[in-house]
């Protein structure tokens, strides 16, 4: 029998003990007094004052000294109970007999200081929580491969500060951004998860059959943009929506299948200002969380505070790639990436996913922070052309350390040029495109009555990874991980 089913096999025994002695060993409630970092914090006074505290946790690690023992408990802060056998016989053989580390207890006592200085709570009785039937890894080892890490996450967060730390960063990240654009002005809406045509972004969708409707629904490739320009069409200034999006495409440090992103709109309002409220985000988001605006990521020193570059597209493509994109075909992208070593898919390959492939692969080495302009027409459907140059867009690319890190432009409110728009597309998906966009008239019937001039903006959980210097997949919670066998 493997170790952990004899540890397990001991343990459900001790349970059926623990019952025939009329103790529960998973109780509903608790006498707990004190969370182990109040009383801590309140150590002195408690001291001074000698009266009996609960405090209650896991536990991480029995010492036994003969007749005495030393137990750290756990609740999200580390605290020692000191557990002598003459100042509580019954109790103390009791432990000894149906605690193990990994239990979750309760522990009354009072408060004090060991010969050492340790504060401590000295043991008066204790009552078993949640009685663990397997042995939590050694602190110190903890786990150390990274598959068996993302399967045990929780055990991952208990074993690491770091990671616990981290999910606090994450909410807090969150709340930054939720507080700067709440203090704008800017409404919080939800918009549908479950679409019949997706929209707002070039992505391959997840599929599945929505039994009461008997229809196919996709699930949503971004934050709601066309459900949220409905609105600007509707009359409300200034929205945003914080919620999960899902792509079913590859796997890398930086992207992922389902993740959370923000996305926002604002009537009367384009992309240059929309510049300047980016920065100001970023910057309050750095400092909000971080305490800071310098940052190592990957082998990049970013500094967010100071004055952001504006990168032209089409030079940029020009000067590496002595090509224009704005005059270029597939064919003359295909000879570049041939020339280049370059790799790329030729089933559904068509101009737009070739010069998309050229820039990724240029903009490995910018480092930002910086606005990437002056994008193609053609790679961009749902962007506003410039004016002074109508085969590109008034859009922004947020750059950071060689990867793309929020996206916003002046958005096409006319309906005849986002009709004909959706319908390249739509050839595009004909052709074997599946992450091309795809048509969707009766938004285009909601531009007909008219949408303001709008700047749209969204930015995913990939900006978090960054700040944190860890993969995307390192930064979620709980990533999705293929089911074992």
């Amino acid at each position: 029998m493997a170790l952990i089913e004899t540890i397990r096999e001991e343990r459900l025994a001790k349970i059926a003990r623990m019952k025939d002695a009329g103790i529960e060993p998973y109780p509903a409630q608790t006498s707990r007094t004190h969370t182990i970092e109040s009383f801590l914090a309140n150590h002195e006074s408690l001291v001074a004052a000698g009266t009996e505290v609960t405090i209650a946790g896991r536990v991480m690690s029995i010492r036994e000294h003969g007749a005495s023992m030393f137990v750290d408990l756990f609740d999200g802060t580390k605290g020692q109970v000191f557990m002598e056998h003459d100042k509580m016989p019954d109790a103390f053989d009791s432990f000894v007999a149906y605690a193990d580390q990994s239990d979750i207890v309760e522990v009354t006592g009072v408060a004090f200081t060991t010969k050492r200085g340790q504060p401590s709570l000295s043991a008066t009785g204790w009552r078993m929580l949640a009685k663990s039937l397997r042995p939590v890894p050694d602190e110190w080892f903890g786990i150390k491969d990274e598959d068996e890490r993302y399967r045990k996450r929780y055990l991952d967060i208990l074993l690491s500060s770091e990671r616990a730390d981290r999910i606090k960063r994450r909410s807090a990240f969150w709340q930054a951004i939720r507080s700067f654009m709440l203090g704008r002005g800017y409404i919080e809406v939800e918009t549908p998860a479950l679409e019949t045509t997706t929209g707002g972004a070039d992505a391959r969708p997840f599929e599945t059959h929505h039994n009461a409707l008997d229809i196919s629904v996709y699930l949503r490739i971004s934050a709601g943009e066309l459900w949220q320009k409905r609105l600007m069409v509707a009359g409300l200034p200034k929205v945003f929506e914080i919620g999960r999006i899902f792509r079913n495409e590859g796997m890398s440090a930086e992207h992922l299948q389902d993740y959370t992103q923000m996305e926002s709109y604002e009537s009367y309002m384009d992309y240059r200002a929309g510049m300047e409220m980016v920065q100001a985000l970023y910057r309050h988001i750095a400092d909000q969380v971080y305490g800071t605006r310098v940052f190592k990521i990957k082998d990049f020193e970013i500094d967010l505070g100071k004055e952001w570059e504006v990168y032209d597209y089409c030079e940029l493509i020009r000067s590496e790639y002595g090509i224009d994109p704005l005059a270029t075909s597939a064919a003359e992208v295909e000879r570049v990436l041939a020339e280049r070593g370059i790799a790329y898919e030729k089933e559904g390959f068509n101009l737009e996913r070739g010069v998309d492939l050229l820039w990724k692969q240029q903009r490995k080495s910018i480092a930002g922070p910086g606005f990437l302009t002056r994008v193609p027409v053609y790679l961009e459907p749902l962007a506003k052309r410039d004016a002074s140059e109508p085969r590109v867009v008034e859009r922004f690319q947020v750059i950071l350390a060689g990867s793309e890190m929020g996206k916003g432009y002046s958005e096409l409110n006319d309906p005849v040029d986002q009709a004909e728009r959706f319908a390249r597309q739509q050839k595009m998906r004909d052709a074997g495109d599946d992450e091309a966009q795809m048509e969707d008239k009766t938004y285009v019937e909601a531009l007909e009555f008219g949408m303001p001039p709008t700047f749209g903006f969204g930015v995913s959980e990939r900006l978090f990874s960054f700040l944190e210097g860890v993969s995307v997949r390192e930064g979620q919670i709980f990533p999705l991980m293929r089911p074992r066998e």
